[in-house]
């Protein structure tokens, strides 16, 4: 499901040209991460339930190369989200705090450029990752890197909100549509948020999940809720299910 809805996605965006702008890209850009979060996902389980089963035999080094080719797509698939919806926000913040230049500053260009610097660092950081996962450095590292970008996206979320109504006012004395786009423009980091925060709900309970590796592993407490980690991911992959839904209900276009 998560496939098809998100390849409808990709596909609206590419057809549509009136949705060729750089938000959309972006919005692209999580798509794809999504799309490969629950491909990853579910390609994984289908090995492990066969193997399981006895229905398909492979060696052993061959199953831990597999579980590291699927791993580093998840973690590279999350790094991509991340700095996507990052991407998205900053993206927002210019729209409305910037109107008037939006189309200087942040150009197709220079979207697509962010967007190839995002799955480059990604895709090699979420391999080193995978590499030198029994290292307790990384996983603190992939956890600082969460709760920072997450710091800074509720930033920038809350700065708008926040500044948004007196800016508005200041641009409702502009001539033109000015202020029609402006609303516009609030709808879009209000979907946004919305995004924000199905990712920190889909999303969380794997990183408590890590965190609790490191700080108590032997703790009774901490054993009973990583007991439940397939749990965390079949949450993860809802992430990819409910994100092409907020898409298509929040913009008309789609």
């Amino acid at each position: 499901i998560s496939l098809l809805e998100n390849i409808l996605v990709v596909a609206a965006i590419f057809k549509n040209k009136n949705l060729h702008s750089p938000m959309y890209f972006f919005i692209c850009s999580l798509a794809v991460a999504d799309m490969l979060v629950s491909v990853s996902n579910a390609s994984e389980t289908i090995v492990i339930a066969l193997i399981n089963g006895g229905n398909l035999t492979i060696p052993v080094t061959l199953i831990k190369s597999m579980d590291n080719v699927f791993d580093s797509m998840i973690c590279s698939s999350l790094l991509a989200s991340i700095c996507s919806l990052l991407a998205i926000a900053v993206d927002r913040y210019i729209t409305i705090f910037y109107a008037l230049r939006y189309h200087n500053i942040v150009t197709l260009r220079r979207a697509m450029l962010v967007i190839s610097s995002i799955w480059t660092c990604c895709t090699v950081s979420g391999i080193l990752f995978i590499i030198y996962s029994e290292s307790t450095t990384v996983l603190i590292c992939l956890i600082t890197m969460f709760f920072t970008m997450l710091v800074l996206m509720a930033s920038l979320y809350v700065h708008m909100f926040l500044l948004a109504r007196l800016h508005m006012k200041r641009i409702a004395a502009l001539p033109g549509n000015a202020p029609i786009q402006q609303r516009a423009n609030m709808k879009g980091a209000i979907t946004l948020t919305i995004l924000l925060g199905v990712f920190v709900v889909c999303w969380a309970p794997f990183f408590l999940h890590l965190i609790l590796m490191i700080t108590c592993p032997r703790n009774p407490y901490c054993t009973c809720f990583m007991s439940h980690f397939n749990m965390y991911l079949i949450l993860i992959m809802c992430n990819s299910v409910i994100d092409p839904i907020i898409y298509a209900f929040r913009s008309q276009e789609m």
